[in-house]
This record gives structure tokens, C-alpha cells and sequence, in this order.
């Protein structure tokens, strides 16, 4: 199979998506309790499958012609309109938020239709049949009713891939294309960590103790690049090459383990926000748990990943994961709650770097005995 490439048309489209991921950051800088997390997370799912859906029909079509450019435009201005509506999606503007993501999911069931056997039945026909109206029926109610309807719908479009999974044995993927755009739409994200990281500062008076906690924070920022693109980009990658069955791979590490990723890098750039401009004050839970458990979600997922693609344990990423954990229970539950915010951030650096260290040195190591191996034979 020949190799695909990222269109331009796709890098455009992002674009949207990086201020539909601004707005979801600014939902969860509001409201950072469980419930509002929730929230969150359920006004997230459809964002998130939206810009799923759009890259695996670019995947499995050539979508580089007017007709394609033309929808993927279309589902980006639907994007753009659902993203307007996220500030206000469970208050006036549900309607908008869930109508925009509806004529989304037709618009993409329209490019598709007679150029896949039975699009109907499968996790885009959901979508558009399904998910959508719910989304809508869901943006009419008021209070308690809009979010039970609005998690059903996000339950369902997680388990359309599921459910359908013999009928996507059927779909033919490009193996470079998908790790590329799932990296691009993580690397959005990491984007919104610098952005988390940069505002609330910039408008603040500067001072050494700000510009150390930038210094931290973009520390952290940069750890969890380098897990992802330093170690587990390529071996993602090499799977998608690789695997006996790419839907699975498709569904388990990249439409299902790049929510979990994805949704714990927004977690830590809205605790940055919380965080950078107070460095000698002592931090409430909600702003620990958004730096710590989001944190701990990236980690552990890289486990689920590796375990997904492999079969094989991640004991570096669980054990750090482990240590987050540990670090913040000590720190809400006994009088190192009182520490800085500097110090706060000082911690978690440490643990994520001493991580990609520890990596370095285990990759580092399996390259020599490759080399010492290949030299005896």
C-alpha cells in the first residue's frame, strides 16, 4: 500500500480543533470538581469524535480534490460552531452544540455514502442517526435531563467502534497516516499547556518566582512531549504496520487510548492555569488533582497502550504513575498541603523527568545489546 501523507486540507482543519480544545480547557478552568470534569469530559467526547471521524475517512480515501476539501471545510465550520457553543453548552447554547455536531456527522455520512459498502451500519451511521439527535434532544432540556441524554450519547459513540467491529474488519487503513494525525491532534493539546502556562502570567506583574514557575511548568510540558514523541510515537507506529488487525488497533490505541492522552494533557494545562501566577501560594485540591491526576491518566495510559500493541507490561510508567499518585495523596492529606505552588510543580517535574531519564537509559541499554548481539553472529 502506498504511503499517505498529512494534506494540507487536514493541518487546516486542526485548526478548529485547537480552539474547540481552548474552549474545553476553559469549561474545565471553571468548574475542576468531579462533577465538572464530568461535564467536561461528556461536551469533550463529541468534539473528539467528530475530528476522529474526519480522520479516518481522510485515511481510507484520497481526499485531496475539491469535492473532499469542500467537506472537510464543512465539518470544520460545524466544529467551529460547536466549539462557540462549549462556554455555554449546558446553559443557553446547548442547542447550538448539539445541532452543529449533528450536521457534522451528516456531512461526513454524505461524503462517504456509495463509497463504502453499508456506511449506514456502523459507527458513522450512529453517529449521524443515533448520537446526533440525542446531542440535540439533549441540548432542549434543561439541568439534570441534558446531561444524562448527553452521556448516553457519548457512551454510544465510544461503543459504535465496538459493536461494529466486524463490519470495520472490512475498512482498509493507512498504517502512517493515522499515527501522524493522532499525533498532530496530542500535539494541539500540548499546545494548550503552553497556552496554560503563558496567560496567566502575561498580564501579571513579572517577578522571579513567576518566571520559575513558567520555568517548571514548561519543564512538565516538555516531559510529557518527550514520552509520547520520543519513545512512543515510532512504536506506535510500528504496530499500526505491523498488526495482524489494524481495526483493533485503530479502536483500542488510538481512538480509545488518544481520548485518555488527550484528555490528560488538557487536564494538566488548566492546572497550569491554576498554578504559574501563584507561585508562593499553597494550592487547593482541585488545582493538585488537575496537575497530579492528569498526570497519572498520561502515564498509565502509555500502559494501557503498550499493553494494547504489544501485550507487553510498561513497570517505568505504571511505577511513576504510582509515584504521582503517592505524591498526591501526601500532598492533600497530611501538612505538605502547605508547600508553594513552586515546589508543588518542582515535585512533579522531578518525577516526570527522572522517567524519561530512566527510559533513556533503558533504550540506551537495548541498543547496545542489539549491537553486541549482532556483532557475535
Amino acid at each position: 500500500m502506498e504511503e499517505k501523507r498529512v494534506t494540507w486540507a487536514e493541518l487546516y482543519f486542526d485548526l478548529v480543533f485547537v480552539f474547540a480544545v481552548t474552549q474545553v480547557s476553559g469549561l474545565l478552568h471553571h468548574h475542576h470538581d468531579w462533577a465538572g470534569c464530568g461535564r467536561a469530559l461528556v461536551a469533550f467526547v463529541p468534539v473528539y469524535w467528530c475530528w476522529v471521524g474526519t480522520t479516518v475517512q481522510a485515511n481510507i480515501r484520497d481526499v485531496d480534490n475539491p469535492r473532499d476539501r469542500i467537506g472537510i471545510f464543512a465539518v470544520g465550520l460545524c466544529g467551529l460552531f460547536t466549539a462557540l457553543a462549549l462556554p455555554g453548552a449546558y446553559g443557553s447554547r446547548g442547542v447550538l452544540f448539539g445541532a452543529a455536531y449533528w450536521a457534522a456527522r451528516l456531512v461526513l455520512v454524505g461524503l462517504l455514502a456509495g463509497r463504502i459498502r453499508r456506511i449506514w451500519f456502523g459507527p458513522y451511521g450512529v453517529a449521524a442517526f443515533v448520537t446526533g439527535p440525542l446531542l440535540l434532544v439533549g441540548g432542549l432540556v434543561d439541568g439534570p435531563g441534558r446531561e444524562l441524554l448527553w452521556a448516553v450519547a457519548a457512551v454510544t459513540d465510544l461503543a459504535a467502534p465496538l459493536v461494529f467491529r466486524r463490519h470495520l474488519a472490512e475498512v482498509a487503513y493507512h498504517p502512517g497516516h493515522l499515527p501522524e494525525r493522532f499525533g498532530l491532534f496530542l500535539l494541539v493539546a500540548l499546545g494548550e499547556s503552553i497556552v496554560g502556562i503563558g496567560a496567566p502570567v502575561a498580564a501579571a506583574p513579572l517577578h522571579p518566582g513567576r518566571l520559575a514557575s513558567v520555568a517548571v511548568a514548561f519543564v512538565i510540558s516538555c516531559a510529557l512531549w518527550w514520552q509520547y514523541f520520543g519513545y512512543a510515537s515510532d512504536a506506535m507506529r510500528h504496530a499500526m504496520e505491523t498488526a495482524a488487525s489494524r481495526r483493533d488497533l485503530m479502536r483500542q490505541v488510538f481512538s480509545y487510548g488518544h481520548l485518555a492522552l488527550i484528555a490528560g494533557v488538557i487536564t494538566v494545562a488548566v492546572g497550569f492555569a491554576e498554578t504559574v501566577a501563584r507561585p508562593g501560594q499553597s494550592l487547593g485540591g482541585g488545582a493538585l488533582g488537575l496537575l497530579y491526576g492528569g498526570s497519572a491518566l498520561y502515564l498509565v495510559t502509555f500502559a494501557y497502550t503498550r499493553r494494547m500493541m504489544f501485550g507487553l507490561l510498561s513497570p517505568t510508567r505504571l511505577t511513576a504513575a504510582a509515584a504521582v499518585l503517592a505524591l498526591l495523596a501526601l500532598l492533600l492529606l497530611t501538612p505538605l498541603h502547605r508547600l508553594p505552588a513552586l515546589a508543588v510543580l518542582g515535585l512533579l517535574a522531578a518525577v516526570l523527568v527522572g522517567l524519561n531519564g530512566w527510559e533513556a537509559r533503558r533504550v540506551r541499554g537495548a541498543r547496545r545489546a542489539e549491537r553486541t548481539v549482532g556483532a557475535t553472529v
